[in-house]
């Protein structure tokens, strides 16, 4: 017991003191009296660890069965020998002794080096800093886990609670915390346990021949080693040895998330090999997402870097897979109405991959009188502007692109970019300052900076300075298509930014186009035109554009082409759909457009006509419903020859 523990501390360390010859490197008591390092030293592992290949239905688990005994070339009537471990939710650690002295432990890393963490390691009771044998290997590196039992987790959290202090998320989180501290005083106040589960190196003893024998013999040099770990005849064997686990996982003293498989036999091990990241010869068996039920106190809005705005659920504290769940997303208002989720409701909360909580469904059975629904806000939450969902869209935006804090920083970055204004030198890091420092707030700041305000930032200075307000000057005079390129409307590429430049040929006729007057343009559907409104009717972005030209920025007036068509088609507006056997569409375009006639790519009802072959889709739909005339192959042919011979 603690207690008990405590005694023997105080007369070991009263015994030393009064027999200063008795004191050892290795007492316990100089174990957790070193300074606090500056950081970890850099340790290269003489045997890779290598990480688990993981499984979470039985058909994989069969599969993984497969894979061994086809490369053991074993007959179908064999079964292979299996060891069973509960697979542990802690940290994976190396622990190397020397003629049966315990001289270093390290993390796992990256697999092939990892942290120096003996000082902090030497803190964990379990951990035999000697071997009780006469006979020690010369060399021996063992693998394990070091996690927290429940009990010692909820101790620790109410300690640290009480005091005032940040409480941990789970045990897992606390353990991996406590060893990577760097001063192991505090580690030696941490209940940290060990189980080891795995031969790294061995010189000096013969080698044992299974995995099993390995773990017994390993016990008998004073390991600890889980009494759960278990041999297992044959894969169905294991499967049902993992739902009998299952079914005790909460009743276990510590937090485990799944069962480990491996092959005992170590010559078969050898056989099998490995992968790139992971032995061929073991798999980790997942246990399904836990889940419990709470209540949705509240619901709140987040909005994205993209504007996308998210509700998220707001719930009453529940432990989930081991960690205290108070959020999780509720990802769009078509899951809320799917889930009929409402605030006051009872729901099951899952940690989806056992990482990120969400909301699977609501119990209506114990649904209260009163609930309240949830409502999608009709302004921004972060900038009072309005919000759009466009029909058939899950996901409502924030339509203030240029100036929602959430979204500003994108914003700014994608105005400068190469094929927007391509702002030289403008790049990441030098907007995040210039956003940090409070310089800039949106993109029309940019052009308000001072050269001494610029150069005071770190790392930039006179002449980097300089550079930048060249370039903001520069920028300055570009073309009306990367100027709407460049104001990120949702899906106005490069392509469509061009197509409604050419077609409105200035931005005034663009801001107040309405949606019929967009579809019109090639490349423009209903949706990006519904986009394009959203954004140019929002008074913030219409500020900002405001600024932007009187600061500066501008493009030369465009050329229009006049075709040069006498009776021909010029005014008409043409669509074309489906597969034409005389000619291709892009030939019927030209045609089209060489007797003065404009071809879309969207019905509307400005639309002349639409020419559609076979197979024409949804777009002869559209125009019957709008009551626009749709008419065949061999009348576009009539009324290009028509035109044609006119002209002549």
């Amino acid at each position: 017991s603690d207690a008990e523990y405590d005694s023997l501390w105080r007369e070991l360390q009263t015994l030393e003191t009064e027999h200063p010859a008795l004191l050892i490197a290795d007492s316990p008591t100089q174990t957790v009296g070193a300074e606090p390092v500056s950081a970890f030293d850099t340790v290269r592992h003489r045997v890779p660890m290598l990480s688990l290949a993981n499984a979470f239905s039985e058909d994989e688990l069969h599969d993984f069965d497969k894979r061994v005994r086809d490369r053991l070339d074993c007959a179908e009537d064999v079964s292979i020998d299996y060891v069973a471990e509960p697979k542990l939710d802690g940290l994976a650690v190396s622990l190397t002794y020397k003629d049966g002295v315990f001289v270093q432990g390290a993390t796992r890393g990256d697999g092939s080096r990892g942290e120096n963490i003996t000082p902090n390691l030497k803190t964990i009771g379990s951990l035999p800093l000697q071997l009780p044998t006469d006979d020690p290997p010369s060399l021996l590196e063992v693998r394990g886990e070091v996690f927290m039992h429940k009990a010692g987790f909820a101790r620790l959290n109410a300690n640290a609670e009480q005091a005032g202090e940040k409480v941990f998320a789970n045990p897992r989180n606390a353990a991996a915390g406590s060893l990577r501290l760097l001063d192991a005083n505090i580690t030696a106040s941490r209940p940290l346990s060990l189980y080891v589960y795995a031969l790294g190196e061995l010189e000096g003893a013969p080698p044992p021949t299974s995995h099993y024998a390995t773990l017994t013999w390993l016990r008998s040099l004073g390991f600890p080693v889980n009494d759960e770990t278990t041999r297992c005849d044959g894969i169905a064997a294991c499967y049902a040895w993992y739902q009998a686990l299952g079914k005790r996982r909460d009743a276990l003293p510590y937090e485990i998330d799944g069962v480990v498989f491996k092959v005992n036999d170590l010559a078969a091990q050898a056989t099998l090999g490995f992968v790139s990241r992971a032995p061929r010869w073991a798999i980790a068996q997942k246990f399904p997402a836990e889940e419990a039920q709470t209540l949705v106190q509240a619901v709140e809005f987040q909005v994205g870097r993209t504007g996308a705005i998210t509700p998220v659920a707001r719930l009453q504290p529940v432990q989930v897979g081991g960690v205290q769940v108070s959020n999780a997303t509720l990802h769009n208002m078509d899951e809320v109405r799917r889930k009929d989720i409402r605030i006051g409701d009872t729901v099951v909360v899952r940690r989806a991959g056992d990482v990120i909580p969400e909301v699977v469904r609501s119990l209506l059975e114990l649904r209260p009188a009163e609930t309240e629904e949830i409502v999608m806000p009709l302004i921004c939450p972060m900038c009072d502007s309005k919000v759009e969902q466009i029909e058939g869209e899950a996901v409502a935006r924030c339509t203030a692109g240029l100036v929602c804090q959430a979204q500003r920083k994108e914003a700014i970055k994608h105005f400068a970019s190469r094929k927007a204004l391509d702002i030289e030198g403008l790049g990441d890091k030098l907007i995040e300052q210039l956003l940090d420092q409070g310089l800039i707030e949106h993109v029309d700041d940019l052009f308000s900076l001072t050269q001494e305000s610029v150069a005071a930032l770190p790392r930039m200075g006179e002449k980097s300075a300089e550079n930048l307000l060249k370039a903001l000057s520069e920028s300055q005079n570009t073309t009306l298509q990367r100027f709407i390129y460049a104001l990120g409307i949702r899906e106005v590429g490069e392509a469509t930014a061009k197509a409604l430049a050419e077609n409105f040929g200035d931005l005034d006729s663009l801001m107040q186009a309405d949606d019929e007057q967009l579809q019109a343009v090639d490349d423009v559907g209903p949706i990006v035109a519904k986009h394009v409104v959203a954004f140019f009717q929002e008074p913030h972005n219409q500020r900002v554009i405001r600024s932007l030209l009187e600061k500066g920025i501008h493009w030369p007036a465009p050329e229009r082409v006049q075709v040069p068509v006498e009776g021909g088609l010029d005014g008409d507006i043409y669509v074309l759909t489906g597969t034409f056997d005389g000619m291709t569409r892009t030939e019927a375009k030209a045609a089209l457009e060489q007797l003065g006639a404009k071809v879309t790519g969207s019905v509307s009802k400005k639309t002349t006509a639409v020419f559609a072959g076979d197979a024409p889709g949804s777009k002869v739909t559209k125009a019957e419903k709008l009551g626009v005339p749709v008419r065949d192959e061999a009348q576009l042919l009539a009324l290009l020859a028509t035109d044609q011979g006119a002209e002549a």
